[in-house]
């Protein structure tokens, strides 16, 4: 092996090596889908004008025939008038008539041909096109499911490598010693508290507006309810009052006996 040929070798595995390294499999395949997508206008502008060119064979073929015919006539015509020189002129130009005739029907042969070969070229591109655009659609779903779950898979590596794990249950454990703490001292504080002489102080307060309610009751000249209420009150009140004269007459006889 030449010298040259050793460096040319050597050359094209640096660059084509450093092209590889360049090249974005997935902005790649993006672009192939936009390039098979901008092929179809092309492909469409080309199968029109084959058939313009069937369009317009057709038109010169009835032309042609006409004029075809006309000859015929005027051939006829000729030799029935017993003018021959006048039958031998149109039968000049029958002939060249007739041969632009064939010419004419031999390339609208060959031209709708290609129209039918350009439709049929047209189909089994657009169904391959198809194809090719789903296996990219699918490549690129794959590639970028597959970049997700290597983000995923980078992030549960992490929890490991620095220390998330540890600290996460560290600062959890934290967390449920503080709100401990802080229960403890709630039930530390209540226990505390006289809850005996909170609840006496709660029925005291249900009784007083027990009684505003029943004073209420009489200025409204309410019947029932009030004289019950006064007579409860009276029974109420002569203990207090017999109180006193009870303890006089405990006090004389204790001054008496002494």
């Amino acid at each position: 092996m030449s010298v040259w040929s050793r460096f040319t070798r050597f050359v094209k595995s640096l660059f084509g090596g450093f092209v590889s390294a360049l090249e974005d499999p997935r902005l790649i395949l993006e672009q192939n889908i936009r390039e098979l997508n901008d092929q179809v206008p092309k492909m469409n502008e080309n199968i029109a004008s084959v058939k313009a060119n069937v369009i317009m064979l057709q038109k010169h073929l009835k032309r042609v025939e006409k004029e075809v015919a006309d000859l015929i006539a005027r051939v006829k015509a000729g030799i029935q008038a017993e003018r021959d020189d006048i039958a031998q002129r149109y039968a000049m130009q029958l002939e060249k008539a007739r041969e632009s005739l064939a010419s004419t029907k031999e390339q609208l042969r060959h031209a709708s041909a290609a129209y039918d070969k350009a439709l049929q070229v047209k189909k089994t591109f657009m169904r391959e096109k198809d194809r090719k655009i789903q296996e990219a659609k699918n490549a690129l779903r794959d590639h970028e499911r597959a970049q997700w779950q290597t983000k995923i898979a980078d992030t549960l590596e992490q929890f490991e490598v620095t220390g998330i794990d540890q600290t996460h249950d560290e600062m959890i454990q934290r967390l449920q010693e503080q709100t401990a703490h802080s229960e403890a001292r709630l039930e530390i504080a209540l226990d505390s508290v006289d809850r005996d002489a909170l609840r006496i102080e709660e029925d005291a307060e249900e009784i007083r507006a027990a009684e505003i309610v029943k004073q209420f009751k009489a200025e409204m000249g309410m019947t029932g309810a009030p004289a019950e209420e006064s007579t409860g009150d009276s029974d109420l009140e002569t203990p207090e009052e017999e109180a006193p004269e009870t303890a006089k007459t405990i006090g004389k006889q204790r001054a008496g006996t002494t």
